[in-house]
């Protein structure tokens, strides 16, 4: 068949060259055609494995954009190579500008490696309530190149998720459960055990505060003006605030009713004549 082509192509006086480049241009084209084929099948079957995958979507859209440039790069070298193009000054040219443009953007590959890290191994989701790089605030997006939080007072704080990975990280919400630890103190006059006695009748009150672990009153230590009495008891994540501002308003309040004074430091003066 490719003979009889041939044939018919030389009784219009083509060169044999000019011939060989048609039928590699033909070659081409069908590759070209083929290729596409085959690229959107590899896509569409990839978008489905990754539905089922507990990835995260931002992750979903980069793997499949990173698989269709390497497979469209691939295609092209196969066209050139199809074309009799060399193709060493290409993949010369092609690893200088990944080169030039990997070092212009360091940082940001920085961050979308971080990014990457982040979304695999999920060290926190969107909702939580994390602790990273001095910042403290809820989860409000994850990106591949940056995180937000939302504060509570409010703002929005962008974070390169390089910073995050390099960061010790805090995550309050990855426990159903936290502990609640305050300090109190009460004056050397004060009965100890009737101020343990009041600690433990204020946490019994809040319906909010765990049984179990057990909550834990003691002294802490003797300090120059107060003994310092501790008090650790646990509560539901969602429960942490509010059980720590009860604790701090009702014990102040049942101290008061008790006759327990609050110390605050004071000198005593000696005038010597």
């Amino acid at each position: 068949m490719a003979a009889n082509i041939v044939k018919f192509l030389r009784y219009f006086g083509l060169e044999k060259s000019t011939i060989d480049l048609l039928f590699n241009i033909g070659d081409a084209v069908l590759i070209l055609i083929f290729g596409w084929i085959a690229i959107s099948m590899i896509l569409r079957i990839e978008k489905k494995a990754l539905a089922k995958s507990r990835l995260d979507e931002a992750l979903h859209l980069f793997i499949v954009k990173a698989t269709k440039v390497i497979l469209w790069i691939v295609l092209l070298i196969t066209l050139l190579s199809t074309l009799k193009v060399p193709i060493a000054p290409f993949v010369t040219v092609l690893g200088a500008s990944g080169a030039a443009i990997a070092l212009a953007l360091k940082d940001s590959l920085g961050n979308i490696a971080g990014g990457i890290i982040i979304l695999i191994n999920k060290p926190f989701s969107r909702g939580d309530t994390i602790e990273v790089a001095g910042t403290m605030g809820m989860v409000d997006s994850i990106d591949l190149l940056t995180t937000q939080l939302h504060t509570f007072d409010n703002k929005v704080v962008t974070i390169p998720n390089g910073t995050i990975t390099m960061s010790v990280l805090i995550n309050y919400s990855q426990e159903d459960t936290r502990r609640v630890d305050c300090v109190f103190s009460i004056s050397y006059e004060a009965d100890i055990l009737k101020a343990k006695e009041i600690l433990l009748n204020v946490i019994s009150c809040n319906p909010d505060i765990l049984g179990e672990p057990a909550p834990i009153v003691g002294v802490a230590s003797h300090g120059d003006n107060a003994v310092i009495l501790d008090l650790k008891v646990w509560c539901s994540t969602e429960s942490f605030f509010d059980v720590k501002y009860y604790l701090e308003e009702n014990v102040k309040l049942a101290f008061d009713e008790a006759g327990i004074g609050i110390p605050y430091p004071q000198m005593d003066i000696h005038l010597v004549k």
